[in-house]
């Protein structure tokens, strides 16, 4: 174990400390679970997560029964090294309801995100500190045509890609063709906003 990966075990309650598993590829935090040093020495040497179960009172290898893993890219203690910051590549859904992430209230909350931008790229004070930079200006420039072809290239991506064995580029494109596309389709005068 390095230098870096030492934990202060001294402030752990009742042997534990927090570990928070942020997916590596997306920054986005998938859970919180507690680690015992034995859990901790694990998850660095086998480069699984591993955890400490509060409830069965053991250690446990994220995934060992769902296949759902959890592949350690990175270890950062936080700066008191009390807690940790696991950043893992999540093989299947990381959350035992079949979620992405644990702290998901719903898994289509990017959808609103992705309209504020949307509607951000096409307001006038936009369009005025960023002319043409924006690819959906220029798509929304192009009109309505533009954007119906788009958004099927897109769909068309989206059913190869989920027939390939790359993930993150699916999830990309599915944001694309059922955020951008609905979003640019409703601001230049079709459907609701």
């Amino acid at each position: 174990m390095s230098e870096q990966t030492k934990l202060n075990w001294s402030k752990a309650v009742g042997g534990l400390l927090p570990a928070i598993v942020q997916d590596a590829a997306t920054a986005r935090v998938l859970m919180l679970g507690y680690m015992n040093a034995e859990a901790f020495a694990a998850t660095c040497a086998t480069g699984r997560v591993t955890f400490f179960s509060r409830s069965r009172q053991s250690i446990w290898v994220k995934g060992e029964t769902s296949g759902n893993a959890l592949h350690v890219v990175e270890v950062l203690p936080d700066c008191d090294r009390d807690c940790v910051l696991i950043r893992a590549s999540p093989v299947g859904p990381t959350c035992h309801r079949g979620a992405v992430s644990c702290f998901d209230a719903d898994e289509l909350a990017f959808l609103t995100e992705l309209d504020a931008i949307v509607v951000s790229r096409l307001s006038p004070a936009f369009r005025e500190v960023d002319p043409s930079g924006s690819y959906v200006v220029r798509l929304a420039k192009e009109g309505l045509d533009r954007v119906i072809q788009k958004v099927g290239e897109e769909a068309i991506e989206t059913v190869i890609e989920t027939g390939s064995e790359t993930g993150i580029e699916t999830g990309i494109e599915t944001g694309i063709e059922t955020g951008a596309g609905p979003g640019l389709a409703s601001r230049i005068g079709v459907g609701d906003s």
